[in-house]
């Protein structure tokens, strides 16, 4: 089956996860987290942090993300994030909704990510009790535009938070391509950079479903499990939420997945920037490419069997890879959108 570029959820299991999956899959062990796939994966994920803390496992990331915001929030509470986060743009309004009422603030960007400078104001944007109290920001890593927080500029959101009051939460639901592209430890772009609460995400680089939730301060983390199960997510047979964490974690193929993703996008991005017709709109720092390409090559390469989605305006394309993308796979789309764009160009010209 030919693989696309329009998401890396379109993948399916890589074979570690799917082997921690058969493995889970023997015999009876209790429900509800009382595993011992569920103790060990919490565990694999205090190793890779390297930190003690407190690990809850939820079905998915809009979940994840909704309830740590919920549990740091009261309902007059207001959560600072970028006009692009996944929060606003794509959770249905899931942190109000769990949160009782609580108000997301934009702060601006073309590049998707937070800057410091912009927290003051959108923490002082209302008249004192007539508006919602901010009390935390959430940033994205990487960000819905494919871009990287640099441990330092972590720090320096964090530190500004903590002037304000506010808690911190990123959403990393490809927090993997991050690391795997900035070549840190991921604490370094966590708990050492001022994060307290973490949605760790593996579905991304081949996980089938799950998120982690992971809180720093072990307080902070207090009744969250009734949180979870209020919201129908303590999943009965957790064991298989847990155990793809061990396929993926213990000997480092989450990383090694993500790398293999962020190069076929850089493959990709380097294909595409060469071809007249093409203009790359961010800089390609993770698993996801963005170009503006002309109407009639989008609905060709579509009428052609190549999925992928619009994302800024019209023309604005977001081609993502995945664990299991392959050279071939970058070529052969290159080969078919060069010919297009070729096509395009000659009729274009007749046509003058």
């Amino acid at each position: 089956m030919q693989r696309h570029f329009a998401s890396d959820n379109n993948a399916g299991i890589c074979p570690e996860a799917w082997a921690a999956l058969e493995e889970a899959n023997v015999g009876h062990t209790p429900g509800y987290g009382d595993d011992v796939w569920t103790a060990r994966a919490a565990d694999a994920i205090r190793a890779v942090l390297d930190t003690d803390c407190e690990v809850f496992f939820l079905f998915n990331g809009t979940a994840a993300n909704a309830l740590a915001l919920a549990h740091i929030c009261e309902p007059f509470h207001s959560v600072l994030c970028q006009k692009w986060a996944h929060a606003e743009m794509d959770e249905c309004g899931a942190p109000g909704f769990f949160s009782g009422g609580a108000k997301l603030i934009l702060l601006p960007g073309d590049d998707a990510k937070i800057r410091p400078e912009d927290i003051a104001a959108a923490v002082n944007h209302g008249r004192e009790l007539h508006a919602p109290k901010a009390r935390a920001l959430t940033l994205t890593q990487s960000t819905e535009l494919g871009t990287v927080y640099s441990p330092r500029e972590i720090r320096a959101i964090t530190k500004e938070a903590r002037r304000h009051g506010l808690r911190v939460h990123m959403d990393g639901a490809r927090l993997a391509n991050a690391v795997a592209s900035l070549g840190v430890k991921p604490s370094e772009v966590t708990w050492r950079a001022g994060v307290d609460v973490l949605t760790f995400g593996l579905t991304k680089v081949g996980s089938h479903v799950g998120e982690a939730v992971v809180f720093f301060d072990r307080e902070l983390a207090r009744e969250f499990d009734y949180r979870c199960k209020q919201a129908g997510q303590l999943a009965s047979k957790m064991r298989f939420l847990a155990a793809p964490w061990m396929g993926l974690l213990c000997d480092g193929a989450w990383l090694r997945h993500a790398e293999h993703a962020n190069t076929m996008a850089e493959r990709l991005r380097a294909g595409l920037v060469s071809m007249c017709g093409v203009k790359v709109l961010l800089p390609r720092q993770a698993n996801a490419v963005f170009v503006d390409l002309p109407e009639s090559a989008i609905g060709a390469l579509h009428a052609a069997g190549w999925h992928f989605y619009r994302f800024i305006g019209q023309t604005g394309c977001r081609l993502m890879c995945a664990w299991d993308t392959e050279p071939a796979d970058v070529d052969r789309f290159l080969d078919e959108a060069r010919e297009i764009l070729s096509r395009t160009k000659r009729k274009s010209s007749r046509t003058l």
